[in-house]
């Protein structure tokens, strides 16, 4: 049997990755040129790597097509309800760290918390006749952390482009979104909520608790032996 790993297909993510991987005597490599989204796996037999989009690697898991992936924890936990029931956490990778955030305009000078929020939320609507606009790419951790601090006016609008223009554009009132330096946030003049660091995001080795991992467990106690790592959770019962 072979144990197909999901790897992010481009950019710092796979990059380092790869790097990650290689310090610890597995080394993976593209195949083919740069649209073909092929790899191989050297140092352990029976691996076959699998290029994805960070984002696709969740429902991977999820469906149990892949057994192992590597890809952000937000995306885990906002593409994946109950998460933890679908995927096991086998290692954080300590790279590929980034904060989702809750960020407003700077000249938004009383509205510096969640509660001062939550204010400006229901001002907002007896204003304007319409729920506050948050834009955001994460619906799942945003809903449910505002829900868990008791923010209620507001309504979330999807962005999959610059989230940080949406307000410039007028299309949003705040967003939610992730950041690392801030340095994005700053220069579209938007501030970040003292109290609302939603995730601490961070690339993380996930294994699918939903793959068939009868004939992969020999091959998995070897990868996890050269990497390092224990055995999770989710393969004790198998």
């Amino acid at each position: 049997m072979t144990l197909k790993i999901g790897v992010p297909s481009k950019g710092r993510l796979m990059e380092k990755t790869f790097d990650w991987f290689g310090a610890r005597g597995v080394q993976m490599r593209r195949t083919g040129n740069e649209r073909e989204y092929s790899g191989a796996v050297d140092g352990i037999e029976g691996i076959q790597m699998v290029l994805l989009s960070a984002g696709e690697i969740p429902r991977e898991l999820s469906a149990g097509r892949i057994h192992l992936g590597v890809t952000g924890s937000d995306l885990v936990r906002d593409k994946l309800a109950d998460w933890s029931m679908q995927v096991a956490e086998v290692a954080p990778l300590r790279f590929g760290h980034a904060d989702l955030i809750l960020a407003v305009p700077s000249c938004w000078v009383d509205v510096d918390t969640l509660d001062d929020l939550d204010a400006a939320a229901s001002a907002f609507r007896r204003t304007h006749g319409f729920r506050l606009r948050i834009a955001t790419k994460y619906h799942r951790l945003v809903r449910d952390y505002l829900t868990a601090n008791g923010v209620a006016d507001y309504q979330l609008v999807d962005s999959q482009g610059a989230t940080e223009g949406t307000i410039r554009n007028l299309t949003a009132e705040a967003i939610a979104d992730i950041t690392s330096t801030g340095e994005t946030l700053r220069a579209n003049h938007l501030k970040v909520l003292e109290d609302a660091v939603i995730h601490r995001s961070q690339a993380t080795l996930y294994a699918a608790r939903n793959s068939d991992w009868d004939a992969g467990l020999p091959v998995l106690r070897t990868l996890l032996g050269q990497l390092g790592l224990a055995m999770p959770d989710l393969i004790h019962r198998h």
